[in-house]
């Protein structure tokens, strides 16, 4: 008998690779992270997998680190991920397409009309990742001299959520008619003008497009701070969670669905994936070889930074062969800060151990055969640690084709996961409800 609960699986797909050394894999395209044919190829072939989602993370600054380090980084160059989407809302058909935009440094009008618009050319399958940007260096590029403080970046960004949505429903569903014979082209009593006045933000509105195809693009979000907790509790309807292990996974999940369940939304209605990073072998022993060919690429001036950048706090000038000093509290991100420091301490790593793990991904990762790694996932899956995961492939275009070749019919031959997409919207293929205009009379 099948199992009743089906995984749900996203694509991290910028960086391609978040592995620092995945451009320098034998056999791996090094453009990969700019090459537009390339990206179709890869979108095209998480499609034949039936993937759930293409996600794109966004990074509004080149990365302030020494050129030493900068050099070396794959990722110095990017698309834009709008431009990007909708070239490849074109070119597939039913693969979710998920961004990041900024609540502490785009402006909502912005972020409502460009989700809406990729909704539409899309047919339904856009998401939006809210994302509060930790990174100092941001700042800069915005007028700003220094970064918002983090709990703030949180209160700004619930009020940013109220306001998209907001304005995602200036029009009915039934407010464009285009009566031809009469001369009129809508409704102007299904138009609905915002007029929001808060903390942070004042936007009229109304919108200047229809409202999108699912209602709202799904919304995602990635912060697993309490104030991020709190944040997905209320809004998302996708996590990207960040723990290593079953157990802390399993604490997360019980404690963001039993936040939902307090303030009266269906814990069904958030679907948590965890990011794990995936390699492919024919044995657990080549899968491990595959992983430490692959971090032995990571050079140190290259892995020293990305532990720095994690921490908040530049390690740079600390012995390599020692172990990690007391870090002060900073205003970056407190989730993936506390990782490291975890890992650090549990693991008794020295800099340069972790640094290395820093530059070749140090969350949780599945390495191994395609029973093996189907084997966790089920496990996951089962019993409450996840209801799937935001796959991370470990080089391309290799990487990802042994998953979607291997690991998905494993998958599917337990029946945990889809052979054919359940509909044409990202909402209906995750299971989500379409949420209903706060404006209309129920």
């Amino acid at each position: 008998m099948s199992p009743t609960r089906q995984l749900r699986l996203g694509a991290f797909m910028r960086p391609v690779s978040i592995h620092t050394g995945a451009w320098r894999y034998p056999g791996a395209w090094p453009d990969a992270n700019f090459n537009v044919g390339h990206i179709k190829r890869l979108a095209q072939t998480l499609e034949r997998g039936r993937f759930d989602a293409f996600f794109m993370a966004d990074h509004l600054a080149v990365l302030d680190m020494p050129a030493r380090a900068l050099k070396r980084s794959h990722t110095v160059t990017s698309f834009e991920p709008f431009t990007l989407l909708s070239y490849l809302a074109a070119v597939t058909e039913h693969i979710g397409l998920v961004a990041t935009a900024s609540t502490t440094f785009d402006a909502p009008y912005h972020v409502a009309r460009r989700f809406a618009s990729l909704d539409h050319l899309s047919n339904g399958r856009a998401g939006w990742n809210i994302v509060t940007t930790a990174n100092p260096d941001a700042a800069l590029n915005f007028g700003a001299d220094t970064q918002m403080d983090h709990a703030e970046r949180y209160v700004r960004a619930r009020e940013f959520y109220d306001v998209v949505t907001g304005l995602w429903d200036s029009f009915e569903d039934g407010a464009i008619i285009r009566d031809v014979e009469a001369g009129l082209f809508f409704d102007p009593a299904k138009l609905h003008v915002l007029d929001h006045h808060g903390t942070h933000l004042d936007v009229r509105g109304p919108l200047n497009i229809a409202r999108p195809v699912q209602g709202w693009p799904v919304i995602v979000q990635a912060g697993s701070s309490e104030p991020g907790r709190q944040l997905a509790a209320e809004t998302a309807e996708v996590v990207f969670a960040a723990e290593g292990n079953i157990e802390s996974a399993r604490s997360f999940y019980a404690d963001v669905k039993g936040r939902m369940q307090r303030i009266g939304r269906d814990p069904d209605h958030l679907k948590i994936l965890p990011a794990a990073f995936v390699v492919v072998g024919d044995s657990i022993e080549e899968a491990q070889a595959k992983r430490a060919h692959l971090d032995s690429l990571v050079h140190y001036d290259s892995g020293i930074s990305s532990l720095s950048g994690m921490l908040g706090h530049d390690v740079s000038g600390y012995d390599p062969d020692g172990p990690l000093p007391d870090i002060p509290d900073t205003n970056a991100s407190k989730s993936a800060r506390a990782r490291m420091i975890e890992l650090a301490r549990s693991q008794q790593l020295t800099i340069r151990q972790l640094a290395q793990r820093a530059g070749s991904y140090a969350g949780l990762a599945f390495v191994g055969t395609p029973k093996t790694i189907a084997d966790q996932m089920e496990e996951w899956l089962l019993t409450a640690g996840s209801d799937g995961f935001n796959v991370m492939f470990p080089f391309l275009p290799a990487g990802l084709d042994e998953f979607v070749d291997r690991v998905i019919p494993e998958l599917q031959r337990r029946g945990l996961f889809r052979r054919e997409y359940e509909g044409r919207t990202l909402r209906e293929n995750l299971g989500l409800p379409r949420p209903r205009n706060q404006f209309e009379e129920h």
